[in-house]
């Protein structure tokens, strides 16, 4: 059986950076509120006029085909993460398929929110091990900036999320790249951290828009101290999973590139496997939490700072929406 390895590692963010201060002139927060609770210090937002959740795809990607001296015409395949499609339907895996003048190969659209870019990059694992392809383009990207309630009644997440985009490309190799991945849900806990709508099982009348005066059912719905809860217990459970695996002790990992959620989860994580801070890339204090672009978009920073090295431990790790939550051990060459 063949193995995959990352050979290219792309980011893009948009322009405008929204700071703490800027929100509180908005709603009533403050920016050591913000801090306190989250570690987040400035977020970026899209221009309406020019961003789309594709064409940011598009720009990690180019990023990514540079670092790694290959041209668009090598992907095979396409798997894209991301809760906020730029439309309802198609995913946006054919829309960067457009984006980047790629024809008729194949787009898979992934939905697992804050855990999607590590089921992505299972997914395309899993094909490049099977012989099927072998250059898989691997997004996470999101917008989350225009469906925020951006005043004092939504603050608790509308200080969280930012928007950007991170790509990853996977190859063939006869070298073992991505050791091993670890996929986990639990829908018993959906509704802790979900957007309603627009969903399908509602009656005809509610589903259409001269009907909808109430919109808060489209707005983003989180029980922050459930979720902090079992985040902590599941980072911790899938990150052993993935060592234990591999047959391999916490203080071999070099790097650890956590979904950026919150930091103090983060921080959490990093006291419980004794990391010191050079072992663990945190970025969520510049971009807040970008969802499925946020490890993605870490790690071909902690990439671009040289702090990911031929020979490194990697690990990712993830936790969200769904319950999801998700495990990645790689060794990078």
């Amino acid at each position: 059986m063949l193995n995959s390895k990352i050979v290219g590692l792309g980011h893009y963010v948009p322009e405008r950076v929204v700071t703490n201060e800027e929100l509180s002139g908005m709603m009533d927060t403050n920016n050591e509120w913000i801090i306190e609770r989250t570690g987040i210090e400035q977020r970026r937002f899209i221009d309406p006029a020019k961003d789309t959740v594709a064409n940011m795809a598009a720009k990690a990607t180019h990023m990514a085909l540079e670092r790694a001296n290959l041209n668009v015409s090598d992907i095979d395949f396409i798997v894209f993460a991301t809760i906020t499609p730029d439309y309802f339907f198609p995913g946006s895996g054919v829309l960067l398929q457009r984006e980047l003048g790629l024809e008729s190969i194949g787009a898979l659209d992934i939905r697992n929110a804050c855990s999607g870019f590590i089921y992505a990059l299972s997914t395309a694992d899993a094909f490049i091990k099977t012989g099927m392809y072998k250059t898989i383009l691997v997004i996470g990207a999101e917008i989350q900036s225009t469906a925020l309630d951006l005043t004092t009644r939504g603050r608790n997440t509308a200080v969280i999320f930012g928007d950007g985009a991170g790509a990853a490309i996977l190859q063939a190799s006869d070298h073992k790249g991505v050791l091993s991945t670890h996929l986990h849900s639990d829908g018993r806990f959906a509704e802790e951290l979900y957007v309603k709508d627009p969903g399908s099982s509602r009656p005809h009348a509610e589903r259409q828009p001269e009907q909808i005066l109430d919109t808060s059912s489209f707005k983003v719905h989180m029980n922050g101290s459930m979720v902090f809860k079992h985040a902590v217990v599941r980072f911790s459970e899938v990150i052993m999973e993935a060592l234990e695996a591999n047959k391999l002790q916490k203080d071999e990992i070099d790097l650890l590139i956590p979904h950026q959620a919150n930091l103090r989860i983060s921080q959490f994580i990093q006291k419980k496997f004794e990391l010191p801070d050079d072992k663990v890339y945190n970025n969520i204090m510049r971009y807040g939490n970008t969802t499925a672009g946020s490890i993605p978009i870490a790690m071909s920073e902690a990439f671009g700072e040289g702090k990911i090295k031929s020979g490194d431990l990697i690990c990712l790790a993830a936790f969200g929406s769904g319950f999801t939550w998700a495990s990645a051990l790689i060794r990078w060459s």
